[in-house]
């Protein structure tokens, strides 16, 4: 191992978010894993958790009170919503942090309070929190010591609109999303909502009116926006393993064309590696991103007169999650954005 790689502790690593992180970084030349915890699994090899990885040398799984924290020097938490602020309140201030749980991504803590139905155990851990969705707020995190990394369903829902709000192309006040995800996004744990059974062969909506990510969704447009934004946003559970696919309906501001919003996003995202926008008349699916960290957009004139439809979809796992992750760890090590994240999705 060489002395000079930036030393990684993944916390919950036996999840699906964490056992991305394993397989991305595995590949990253300037990385060395050196923790990975999951409580209930902790003692086995990490072959026996992973046998997908049987050929990386991975260490041994622990608890978070067994990792030495002096041989490590960034983190990457994926422990379920509530826990997390707790623990990266007592991890050692000289880490850096990514964390993929929802704890820090409402800059309110009465939002969060409002939303997770408790208070925010680290108030002040933050206030020195950044979000990270990273083409957005590269700047802030470059700097960072803790990241946020956005949801699965935020990311695909303010990348095409942040810069549409920006340039207030479309009316702040008539925005619908319209999100379906793949059963990943609801973690690895047993869930009856998640059996085969359940899933299989059907299409339903959950969290109706309710779902957690709209107060984050509408953060970062407010932001855009310069005002608050209430947005519609139904997310579906689709029979697939990964993706997400956002279906985003949109008023245009007064004289504006559908040609005008696609334009304004290729203009937006033309130097960006990871984020692509169709030609007109071009329509992206989930599969044309699955294993990768691409997002792809797109942008079409509806019937209905001044109104248009944008579509985006990602791969829940990695831009949604884990690929976002090391794009910010990127990032805030100085690393090529694209370190590790090169590999092309995966057709069929």
């Amino acid at each position: 191992m060489a002395s000079n790689k930036l030393r990684v502790a993944i916390l919950g690593a036996s999840g699906y978010t964490g056992a991305e992180l394993v397989r991305l970084l595995s590949r990253h030349p300037q990385v060395a894993i050196v923790a990975l915890t999951a409580d209930r699994q902790a003692g086995k090899p990490a072959a026996e958790v992973f046998p997908q990885l049987v050929l990386q040398e991975l260490p041994t799984l622990t608890k978070i009170d067994d990792v030495d924290w002096s041989g490590v020097d960034f983190v990457f938490c994926c422990l379920p919503h509530g826990l997390t602020q707790e623990v990266i309140a007592k991890l050692p201030r000289h880490l850096k942090i990514v964390d993929l749980s929802a704890d820090f991504r409402l800059s309110d803590v009465d939002a969060y309070a409002t939303w997770y139905g408790h208070a925010h155990h680290a108030p002040d851990l933050q206030k020195e929190a950044v979000y990270g969705l990273t083409e957005i707020k590269r700047e802030a995190v470059r700097t960072a010591r803790l990241v946020a990394n956005p949801g699965c369903y935020p990311t695909a829902a303010q990348l095409p609109l942040i810069p549409l709000l920006e340039k207030k192309l479309i009316d702040a006040g008539d925005i619908i999303i319209d999100a379906k995800s793949g059963v990943t996004g609801a973690g690895r744990d047993a869930k009856q909502g998640s059996l085969y059974s359940e899933v299989t062969e059907g299409i339903h909506a959950y969290g109706v009116a309710s779902h957690r990510h709209a107060p984050e969704i509408e953060q970062g447009l407010a932001e855009a926006a310069g005002k608050p934004i209430l947005v519609n946003f139904t997310p579906h559970l689709m029979p697939m393993s990964r993706g997400i696919l956002a279906t985003i309906y949109v008023k245009m501001a007064p004289g504006v064309t559908a040609d005008q919003l696609r334009a304004a996003l290729t203009e937006r995202y033309r130097k960006e590696y990871f984020v692509r926008v169709l030609p007109n008349g071009a329509a992206p699916a989930t599969r044309h991103v699955r294993g990768s960290n691409f997002v792809l957009m797109s942008v079409h004139a509806d019937r209905v007169p001044n109104r248009a439809i944008i579509m985006a979809v990602e791969d829940n796992l990695v831009k949604g999650a884990s690929g976002q992750a090391v794009q910010n760890m990127n990032v805030m090590a100085g690393f090529p954005e694209e370190t590790a994240l090169e590999q092309l999705p995966l057709f069929p």
